[in-house]
């Protein structure tokens, strides 16, 4: 799987924080992170207001698209 790197900025007490819970969990800081996007993914998936709203940005971006093809 190809993957791509992002930098996150946390404060101090979030970033001891997550320390913290991966240290727990005996995973490094990235798949704490990696868990954690994830979790957010799929909840948005699950929720049908946000799934609406994104169908909304799809169908904008495609008559968009239609009208630059012309």
């Amino acid at each position: 799987m190809e993957q791509k790197a992002f930098t996150v900025r946390l404060d101090t007490d979030q970033a001891t924080d997550l320390e913290a819970v991966a240290a727990a969990d005996g995973v490094s800081v990235a798949e704490e992170i990696r868990r954690a996007v994830a979790d957010r993914i799929e909840a948005r998936r699950q929720d049908p207001a946000f799934q609406k709203r994104i169908r909304s940005i799809i169908e904008q971006n495609q008559r968009v698209l239609e009208r630059l093809a012309e």
